[in-house]
């Protein structure tokens, strides 16, 4: 068993018992939630290292969401959406797909929950609604395939499938996506995410490589979209090449990181097309990032994610680090000195 080098931050206690499909940060707190493969969401509080409360589920949970600090939400492989209350340790349906729900978020901007699934539609929930899925079911929308990631920024919803398609969506009229897209990349979509600042959004592959995208689709606007190769190597004369599964932007200064299955964090300044840091390699796959509300801390799951099925591996883990400025922040651009 590799042990965490203290450089990489410190570990939680009491981590899942099997893969960690997800982990994010409170918009209000230091709070983290965990989804697992281990049937279980865990609410920690990071800043403490204390696990605050444990909700079982009737299969493995593959993604969660706050709604605030006092709840949160879970999409799990037994096909149900559910509401998370922390404080009573209570949890109800909210509703159910038709297969395993891969992706959930919370839209603070309907006040919506908007759930994607293996059964190829996207649906959009109100929690204020009565008890009762009839009740809280806002609507349901097709997608052209199995749902594998999706983001939110302001109105602005963005739904990766399998078959590389993407949508994007109005959450004001979901009656069809607002732009119909190709991923610019060959591969399978491993994760999206919506840049802060509403103007586009950051797509990764399982075959180490990351595009930067823009809604305006005007010439101008397309013309700023590129894609970089990362969490890659050399050995031997051969590339060896790594899903990218995870992405999470700085939220103050706008630059992301990646984590792939090679273990590494990267850091990268997507203006400026340059990495900014990379942190000591993880003892397994990096399956999930989140920084926390005032980007002072970024949590990291070492998790083996079944790349190369079933083999020993190290024991999963969360680690939470302090983020130094000098990581996150773009460094300005040295202009020449101009001759005199």
């Amino acid at each position: 068993m590799t042990a965490v080098p203290q450089s990489a931050g410190r570990e939680l206690a009491s981590p899942p018992k099997d893969g960690i499909s997800n982990l994010r940060f409170s918009n209000h707190s230091d709070h983290l939630l965990v989804s697992s493969w281990d049937k279980t969401v865990r609410l920690y509080d990071a800043s403490a290292n204390a696990l605050r409360g444990e909700f079982m589920h009737g299969g493995p949970v593959l993604d969660c969401c706050f709604h605030d600090d006092s709840s949160g939400f879970s999409a799990s492989a037994d096909n149900t959406v559910r509401r998370l209350v922390f404080n009573y340790g209570r949890e109800d349906i909210l509703g159910r797909h038709d297969a395993p729900v891969r992706c959930i978020d919370y839209s603070y901007a309907t006040g919506q929950v908007i759930t994607g699934s293996w059964d190829k539609t996207l649906k959009c929930w109100d929690p204020r609604g009565a008890s009762g899925q009839e009740r809280t079911l806002v609507g349901t929308y097709t997608q052209p395939e199995r749902v594998y990631s999706l983001s939110l920024v302001g109105n602005r919803l963005v739904v990766a499938t399998a078959g590389r398609h993407v949508n994007v969506y109005d959450l004001r009229n979901m009656s069809q996506p607002e732009q119909r897209r190709e991923s610019s990349l060959k591969y399978q979509t491993r994760c999206v995410r919506c840049y802060p600042n509403g103007t586009g959004y950051a797509l990764s592959s399982v075959e180490g490589r990351v595009a930067m995208e823009f809604f305006d689709l005007s010439e101008a606007g397309q013309s700023k979209k590129y894609a970089f190769k990362c969490h890659r190597k050399t050995e031997a004369g051969r590339d060896i090449v790594y899903p990218v599964n995870a992405i999470a932007f700085h939220p103050i200064y706008g630059t992301f990181a990646t984590g792939g299955c090679d273990g590494y964090v990267n850091v990268w300044d997507g203006n400026n097309k340059k990495r900014l840091y990379q942190y000591p390699k993880y003892p397994s796959s990096i399956a999930a990032l989140s920084f926390s509300r005032d980007g002072r801390l970024l949590a990291v799951a070492s998790s083996y994610t079944f790349e190369e099925g079933e083999k020993p591996h190290e024991p999963d883990a969360i680690i939470v680090r302090s983020v130094n400025e000098v990581e996150v922040k773009p460094k300005p651009k040295v202009l020449p000195n101009p001759t005199t």
